[in-house]
Order: C-alpha cells, then structure tokens, then sequence
C-alpha cells in the first residue's frame, strides 16, 4: 500500500514537473543592441580617416587651381620667392584664357567630335553586343573577344600607322578654307579613331547586360511578328537605358579629355578641340600657370555638369545586378 501511494506521489511530480518547465521561460541569447553595431569602433574612425585624408588628396590640386585662377601673375613672382596673400582677386585670368586660347571656336569643334563619337559608339556597340547575345553562330564568343582585346593595345604604338594611313586617305575638307587633300588633320580622322578605340570596351559592357534580358521577350515580340530591327530599337534599347546612360557619362568623360589624337592628328590650331588650345597659353621660355589654372578650371565644367546631370542613371548603370547571386 505504502508503495502504492509513493509511486502515484512520485508520477504526479513527474507529470507536473513538465508542465512547470514549459511555464518558466528559456533564456534568450543576448541579440546585438543597434548602437553596438552602428557604434564608434576603432575600425570605423580609421575607415572614416582613410576616407576623409583621400577626399582632401583629390581635392587639393583642384582647389589650389581653382584659388590659383583668380589670383594676379604678379602674385606669384614675388622676391626670394616669398608667398603672399594676395590683397584682391581677379577675373581677367579667365578672360585672357578665353580670348587668348580661342575657347568659342575650340568649344565647338570639340562638340563637333565628341558627340557624333558618342553616338556612333553607343549605337555600333549596343548593335554588336546585341548580335553576340541573342544569336548563336560559330564565330560568336572570338567576334565578341576580338572586339575586346582592341582596347588592350596602346594608342601610342598605333599612331605611325593611322598616321600614314590618313596621310594617304584623299578626303576633300569641305568645312574648312584650306583643302589639304587627305584625312590627315581633319576632325572625321578624329572621330574614326575614337569610334574604333571605344566600341570594344562598350561592347563588352553591354553584351554583360543584355545577357541578363530574359530571351521570352524577344520570342514573344518574334511571334507578334516584331522584325529583328524593332525588336532591338523598341525592346532592347529601352530596357539598356541604365547601361547606355552609365558608358554615356564615361565616354563622354573620356572623349572630352582626350589630348593626344587632337594634337597629333589635327595639325592646324583652328581645327584643334580644347584640350588641345590649352598648349597655347604656354609660353617659350615662362608660363602664367594662373591663366594655365583659369583654363584649365573652364575646360573642365562640362564634364562636371554631364556628371552631376546623369549621376542617378550613372550610379544606377554601374550597381546592376550587384545584388544577384
């Protein structure tokens, strides 16, 4: 009897004991506070650092030209080369550099080659990158790594070359007075060279992104009877916008600033682009580096306008699919 009753005390502990468990709370693992993780760590205030001290290195050389530009020459000549602070600040600097270095007519001779480069570019590398992703054919990966390997040869080995190759090109200037007879020394041989350099490298940005352009909807616009021309001009050039407006702000960036064809193919200061006046203002024997600084700071507002113009549809193209797996 006594063992009967200590067995249903100790079944009845054993069956609340289960209950009580489940009614006291497991401790929770301690979860990291926002201001733990968001907080002031050593790693942080050196990342912040490093940060800040390369954002003054670019910026100091522009802010010096830019203080530079508006000061006197006589400033800068001063005896035992002493530096003052110059009492008052001037405008002429960009005034003599405009008329000096003839920027109204370098302006639009650069716009005369730097546009139709950038859009032949664009429409000749979005048309081959098209070709290399939505058609299968046997030479289609060595066409596409043709066009790519073009931008992994120097400019430089190739001038003697193109250089002859204009030289003997006849081509009636129609746009200037003078008729040299050849391609050498116009702006089309300008405009050639850059097309040819810079469809490689868009291409092959461009072909990256179309890849990721379902293939259903260029089938679908097929069976509603779409063309391959409407079909690329309706479908897939709408929906490369984000590609095309990120090369678009590089290429122009780098069309713009491009100094060397200019100045060893157009051989005439009239048809020479602005990068290329700025030798003007160098003298033989001394330099206004001020009136250099002046120059330099105007030839360089259209690009920073281009820039802070399409900066979302530049950031925009160049962060695609970096959250893809």
């Amino acid at each position: 009897m006594s063992d009967t009753v200590s067995d249903t005390v100790v079944d009845t502990a054993t069956m609340k004991r289960p209950a009580e468990a489940a009614s006291v709370p497991h401790p929770q693992p301690p979860q990291p506070s926002s201001t733990r993780r968001f907080g002031v760590t050593p790693m942080r205030i050196a990342l912040h650092a490093f940060l800040i001290v390369m954002a003054l290195a670019w910026l100091l050389p522009v802010g010096t030209a830019f203080y530079n530009s508006f000061r006197y020459y006589e400033a800068d000549t001063q005896p035992n080369g002493a530096f003052s602070w110059p009492e008052t600040l001037t405008l002429d600097n960009y005034r003599d550099a405009w008329n000096v270095g003839e920027m109204a007519s370098t302006f639009g001779n650069t716009a005369f080659i730097v546009v139709p480069s950038l859009l032949l570019t664009l429409l000749l590398a979005a048309i081959v990158a098209y070709a290399c992703t939505r058609y299968s054919w046997r030479f289609n990966i060595a066409f596409l790594v043709l066009f790519t390997a073009g931008n992994l040869m120097p400019q430089q080995v190739l001038f003697q070359p193109l250089f002859q190759f204009f030289k003997r090109t006849p081509w009636p200037d129609l746009l200037s007075d003078t008729d040299t007879g050849s391609l050498l020394g116009t702006k089309i041989a300008v405009i050639l060279i850059h097309v040819a350099f810079q469809v490689g490298f868009c291409t092959f940005v461009l072909s990256n992104y179309m890849k990721t352009i379902p293939k259903e909807i260029d089938e679908a616009a097929a069976v509603d009877g779409a063309g391959v021309w409407r079909r690329f001009f309706t479908i897939i050039l709408p929906l490369s916008r984000p590609a095309l407006a990120a090369l678009g702000t590089l290429e122009f960036t780098w069309l713009y600033n491009d100094f060397f064809w200019g100045a060893v193919l157009l051989n005439r200061g009239s048809e020479r682009p602005i990068t290329s006046s700025i030798a003007v203002l160098n003298g033989q024997y001394a330099s206004d580096f001020n009136l250099i600084a002046a120059a330099s700071i105007m030839i360089a507002l259209p690009t920073m306008v281009v820039y802070l113009i399409l900066q979302k549809q530049f950031i925009s193209g160049l962060t695609l699919g970096a959250s893809k797996g």
